[in-house]
This record gives structure tokens, C-alpha cells and sequence, in this order.
């Protein structure tokens, strides 16, 4: 299992939106570094779903990868603002992964409060301009995160209790 970090802007997609919807495709990345975080991604990987361009911005809950990459049907679409014409369907340029939600934070955690957590000093969330749009986390930043938020994951549906413990604390390498 890896941990990973997913932007979105609350007006546009929000936590709450994947909570009514239940399951999403994360669709529209349109950066190469971001594209491979994706390319990475397996079903069971946890992800803190932040919102971005937001007052505060921060974590608003936990979600999980549903489905691995697979080609993002929106570049294929001319009708798309993600349409990409050079993207070739034999060999697609841009990938997608579905998430769905596991559980909402009481509160957005903001951006300050993650950026004065000890894992996070050297992650590329903490510095002033980071961009990307799906960053990797590792497991003692998103086991802080979790803990700022005053959030507990106690069990995994396919893991089990123990096993999700143990990875949130990094005691054990990617489950296959």
C-alpha cells in the first residue's frame, strides 16, 4: 500500500462531492510528474484528498484508489478542456485512477498546521508554489496527518485492523 496526496479545488470537485458520488475517476492531470504519481497507483492506496485554492486550504479527508491507471477517457474528447489531439488511443498520453472516500476529516486540516508537522518539513506540499496536483506521501506524513486531524483509521477492509496500523506507521513494505 503507498500513500499519496490528491488536489482539488472545492468549487470544482470537492470531498464532499466524492462522498455523495461515492466513486470518481481522477481525471484531467495534465503534467507529466503528476501523470506518473498516477501511472503508480494501485487499488487500496490511501490518499488525503486536499482542497486547493481554499479558505483554509488543507486535507478534507481520506480517500482510497478504487481502480489503478487506466487512459483518461478526457483526452480523447474534443468537447473536453482536457482534450488532448496529440494523445494517440494505441498509445495514450494521460491516465486516470478512480477513488472513492473513506472518511471525512472533522475539519480541513489547513496548510499551516501540516507545514509545521515534522514528516512534512521536507515533503513539496510545505513549500511556498508546489503545484502538482497528486504528490506521493510518505507513511509517517500521512500518519501525522491523521493524528493533526484527530483522525483514526482502526481497519481496512481487505487488510485488516492490524495490517492497517501497521502500515499507516511504515512497519511494512507494498502489499501486493
Amino acid at each position: 500500500m503507498a500513500f499519496w496526496l490528491l488536489k482539488s479545488e472545492p468549487d470544482v470537485f470537492s470531498y464532499a462531492e466524492l462522498v455523495r458520488v461515492g466513486t470518481e475517476p481522477w481525471n484531467g492531470v495534465r503534467n507529466y510528474q503528476a501523470r506518473n504519481y498516477l501511472r503508480q497507483m494501485q487499488a487500496g492506496d490511501l490518499c488525503l484528498f486536499y482542497h486547493s485554492n481554499a479558505k483554509p486550504a488543507g486535507v478534507a479527508g481520506v480517500a482510497r484508489v478504487v481502480r489503478g491507471a487506466y487512459p483518461d477517457n478526457l483526452q480523447f474528447d474534443p468537447d473536453s478542456p482536457y482534450f488532448d489531439p496529440k494523445s494517440n488511443p494505441d498509445e495514450p498520453r494521460w491516465s486516470m485512477v478512480d477513488v472513492a472516500p473513506v472518511v471525512a476529516f472533522p475539519e480541513v486540516l489547513p496548510l499551516e498546521t501540516i507545514r509545521a508537522l515534522p514528516a512534512w518539513l521536507s515533503s513539496p506540499l510545505a513549500r511556498k508554489g508546489s503545484r502538482l496536483s497528486v504528490l506521493p506521501v510518505t507513511p509517517p506524513q500521512f500518519q501525522e496527518a491523521l493524528e493533526a486531524a484527530n483522525v483514526a483509521l482502526e481497519s481496512d477492509k481487505n487488510a485488516g485492523p492490524s495490517v492497517m496500523k501497521s502500515l499507516v506507521r511504515g512497519e511494512r513494505s507494498r502489499q501486493k
